[in-house]
């Protein structure tokens, strides 16, 4: 099934960026990464730097899935409230995961220095409002324990709101540590730079049967050719479930617009990235002169569906955004649909599990998709070189809040 469906903005905007070889040969690596996207790129990156030997597979061409289709908002906030997350997994867990989240921010930063393309990161501040009067008893709350935990936010009140953005609301948070990125840049950007240093990528090349004879996994493809690998990893999106036995996540359908080029955009629009507490939310970033906009997600039904909505969709992202910037025109010029998983708690799982013998998988990431990629490329670097990671217990599979209810 495809992951992403209509115009990707990403994929005109940057057009064929490298092509890489599918697989026809027999080859043994240490690891095998399955999936050749933004999650597959930040895990192959950090172990090449670490000095193993890698693999990337991908069925598609590098980034032509779930990467393509993201809007690549970088925000520590999951889509659970940290005030409503401390309920369900406890506050110290539920607190260090927010500034793991945070932390992964600066990571990304910092990779991004070490490439040759600054893959348009920049660095944002996070505006958080209040969709109605209704919703600011709990965002009062969740800016508490934010601010409790050391997490630096602003309390706006409604006429700071207006002030400063430009639009009528009744509260919002605004938060310092953010950023934004075009993460199909950044994909090819990783492999590029990994490549340099030994890393072997293989696209269209389909992964068919996974074997785990003793001490190493071999893995079979359609073109006929065996990966001889001491681990493997799944960085194949919610595609890897396919793998468990165990369900982990619910599909979501998600949609997007890219604008056309806007004179004269607000500079607080410019400035940062914008959400609201309804759920499904709204988001809203740019990219130069345009204006991205996600949300309208629902269930994900089958692709037929998601596809035929796309329109529909867009047209009502269009008319949100009129709401917030009546003095705006916004015509759209790319829309398209993605599908990812959500998890019960909002936390993505990331490492091992016990269904698997030398596998790591990276999956249920919701809407924190790039942030939770670079937690999970350094877990998983770290957990193949034996060594501890202060972020590996927050995402476990065997985590209690995996057995719990839904959060809403």
């Amino acid at each position: 099934m495809d992951l992403r469906s209509g115009h990707p903005f990403w994929l005109v905007k940057n057009g064929i960026l490298h092509a890489y070889p599918p697989l026809t040969r027999d080859l043994s690596c240490h690891v095998a990464v399955i999936g050749g996207g933004v999650t597959g790129a930040l895990v192959a990156f950090q172990l090449v730097a670490s000095g193993i030997d890698t693999v990337v597979l991908d069925r598609r061409d590098v980034g032509w899935g779930s990467t393509a289709a993201t809007t690549a908002l970088l925000q520590y906030e999951i889509d659970t409230p940290l005030y409503r997350l401390a309920r369900m997994v406890g506050e110290k867990h539920a607190a260090r995961t927010y500034l793991a989240c945070r932390d992964s921010i600066a990571m990304l930063d910092g990779i991004v220095r070490q490439l040759d393309d600054d893959c348009g990161f920049e660095r944002k501040k996070s505006l958080y409002y209040a969709s109605r009067r209704a919703d600011l008893p709990a965002l009062h709350c969740e800016f508490l324990i934010r601010r409790k935990h050391g997490i630096r936010l602003e309390w706006l009140s409604a006429t700071e709101v207006e002030s400063r953005v430009g639009f009528r609301k009744p509260g919002a948070l605004l938060s310092h540590d953010a950023a934004q990125v075009d993460a199909f840049q950044l994909t090819h950007a990783l492999l590029r730079k990994a490549s340099s240093k030994g890393l072997h990528v293989f696209d269209r090349t389909a992964v068919t049967t996974i074997a785990s004879p003793k001490n190493r996994v071999e893995l079979k493809t359609d073109r006929r050719s065996t990966v001889k690998a001491k681990h493997i990893v799944f960085a194949s999106g919610y595609e890897s479930q396919a793998f468990l036995k165990t369900k982990v996540a619910r599909l979501i359908s998600t949609y997007a617009l890219a604008s056309e080029p806007i004179r004269g955009l607000p500079r607080a629009l410019k400035e940062q990235l914008i959400w609201e507490t309804a759920r499904p939310y709204l988001y809203l970033r740019t990219d130069g002169e345009r204006v991205i906009i996600g949300g309208e997600d629902e269930d994900f039904r089958d692709p037929e569906r998601r596809d035929r909505l796309i329109e529909g969709k867009a047209k009502r992202l269009q008319q949100k955004f009129r709401r917030l910037f009546p003095d705006q025109p916004l015509e759209v010029a790319y829309a398209w649909a993605g599908t990812f998983g959500e998890t019960t708690d909002g936390l993505a799982y990331i490492g091992a599990t016990p269904e698997w013998p030398r596998a790591f998988f990276a999956l249920g990431y919701g809407g924190n998709g790039i942030t939770y990629s670079a937690l999970a490329a350094d877990i998983i670097r770290d957990a193949i070189l034996g060594r501890p990671n202060e972020y590996a217990d927050l995402f476990r599979f065997d985590r209690a809040s995996a057995k719990r209810g839904p959060r809403r």
